[in-house]
């Protein structure tokens, strides 16, 4: 245990001492993307238009001397107020989560650079238009690129990751680890689950020496009734406290003793199950009392209506786009075995509505004969099916049928119904009849949204979770739906196809 004490304390040491060059660092970051997004915004257009290297620079030296020096200023001018609202937003001193962190970089860059649009059009400068365009869209690109790898080679280099002790032993202090594992970028490494001394009998249980979590084993230690000696001991990790319900009435004065005493720390409450999405925070002066106000964003007509005109605009563009690869990969499914292209089931849709979810056939013709004979006669395969209603080897998928689940082509007829409005691009995983009891309490979640052609299972590990984790992750999408949630699994559904990770 010493040994694992010292080298803690030394990574502890190394974070505190380039805390401050790391925070400078990721804002010098930012000053050169934005920089380098401003010229290279011109450069890409005369590339592409076939310019040589002497007539950029020569173009460069005319707009120079033609309001250029004014038009520089002014945008140095906006990528101050860009990093400075950066810096009032954390960026560069607390650590936030990735898609949260590049929300927001979005949100102030599409505001600088509407002001910037503005200075353009008010000054009326010889300024081209798609100069301002690249030069924002390059930003956007550029800052968290320049972010992660700063990050990478800080971590590299022995900074960035800060040695973490969760207080709590709990089911929400397990969570609350696997969170932080699942952004490894934020830094926060678990050394250690501090159990806090509780004073209910029946509680008082010897305490597990470690907890094992996915692959990694934490050990747990007693806070006791010196807190400040044990965290000493750690080094001084940064503290997260993670207590169930019952251990945060019952260490009240510990908890007051820990804020006094942190300067950071992280608080994460035991409210699982609620949406946590746009949860809004009210105080009360002179009341040690928060106001939690929650709502259900898919029943709110705006919501809906954005996620609806979204869906209409995507797939009616998509069908129109794609349509010579859906004649061609109909061609292909028609040629092998002569039997049609398409596969409608019945699935169960929004209120519990019954439709036609469309498919391109990707097994043979007597799928469903040769499946229940399996399932009667071999238990090994009924075992495997029984998990997640899929087989990973599956001797009934055509040649052609391999290619398009790997690459998830066999989904491109339900655009049509997205399309129609049966179906949502994001969404929970369309449900069978067959379905619907082993989905418990949470079916009546899944009804209020639309099944999606893709969702959170989809890049989660698609057919390598098990059903139990279909059902936790539909949940969690519906209570926490976002337009900005919905543009992050299209993301990561497109890394995820091309990676062809779990599909089968």
């Amino acid at each position: 245990m010493s040994n694992v004490v010292v080298s803690q304390q030394a990574s502890v040491r190394t974070f505190f001492c380039c805390a401050r060059e790391e925070k400078f660092l990721l804002l010098g970051g930012d000053i050169l993307a934005l920089l380098l997004a401003f010229f290279l915004g011109r450069t890409g257009y005369w590339l592409w238009s076939g310019s040589s290297l002497a007539e950029m620079t020569s173009a460069y030296a005319g707009w120079w001397g033609f309001q250029g020096e004014l038009r520089f200023s002014l945008y140095l001018g906006l990528v101050f107020i860009a990093v400075f609202w950066f810096w009032n937003l954390g960026h560069y001193s607390q650590r936030k989560p990735f898609w949260d962190e590049i929300q927001q970089t979005l949100k102030v860059l599409s505001v600088v650079a509407v002001m910037d649009a503005a200075l353009v059009f008010f000054g009326k400068w010889e300024f081209s238009r798609a100069w301002l365009v690249t030069t924002w869209a390059l930003a956007l690109l550029f800052i968290p690129f320049f972010r992660v790898q700063i990050k990478r080679a800080l971590i590299r280099a022995g900074g960035w990751v800060r040695p973490t002790v969760i207080l709590g032993i709990g089911q929400n202090a397990k969570d609350a680890a696997k969170a932080l594992w699942s952004e490894p970028l934020l830094g926060f490494d678990v050394i250690a689950f501090l159990a806090v001394p509780s004073q209910s009998e029946q509680d008082r249980q010897p305490l597990p020496e470690h907890v094992e979590l996915e692959d990694r084993c934490v050990p747990v230690l007693p806070l006791g009734d010196q807190p400040e000696a044990v965290l000493e001991t750690l080094g001084n990790p940064h503290v997260v406290v993670a207590l169930n319900f019952r251990g945060w009435y019952e260490n009240q004065a510990l908890l007051q003793r820990l804020s006094m005493r942190q300067t950071d720390m992280n608080i994460v409450p035991a409210i699982g199950g609620l949406p946590l999405f746009g949860m809004e925070i009210t105080h009360f002066f002179r009341h040690e009392v928060l106001l939690l106000r929650v709502r259900n964003n898919l029943s709110r007509t705006g919501a809906q209506i954005v996620k609806r005109s979204f869906d209409i605009i995507a797939s009616g563009i998509l069908l129109l786009l794609l349509a010579p690869l859906i004649a061609f990969i109909t061609w292909r499914i028609r040629r092998e075995d002569g039997g049609p292209a398409f596969l409608s089931q019945e699935r169960v849709g929004r209120n519990g509505k019954i439709f036609k979810c469309h498919k391109f056939r990707s097994m043979v013709q007597n799928a469903d004969e040769i499946l229940a004979q399996w399932l009667r006669e071999r238990p090994e395969i009924r075992e495997e099916f029984s998990r997640n209603f899929k087989l990973k080897n599956d001797p009934r998928v055509t040649a052609v049928g391999k290619w398009i689940r790997k690459t998830s082509l066999d989904e491109l007829p339900q655009l049509w119904n997205v399309f129609v409005g049966e179906m949502s691009f994001v969404g929970p995983r369309p449900l069978l009849e067959r379905e619907l009891p082993t989905y418990g309490p949470s079916i009546e979640m899944y009804k209020e949204a639309r099944p999606g052609i893709t969702g959170v299972w989809q890049i989660s590990g698609r057919s390598e979770t098990s059903f139990a984790d279909r059902v936790y992750l539909d949940a969690w999408y519906v209570k926490n739906w976002c337009l900005w949630y919905d543009i992050v699994v299209l993301l990561k559904t497109v890394q995820v196809v091309l990676a062809r990770k779990g599909a089968y």
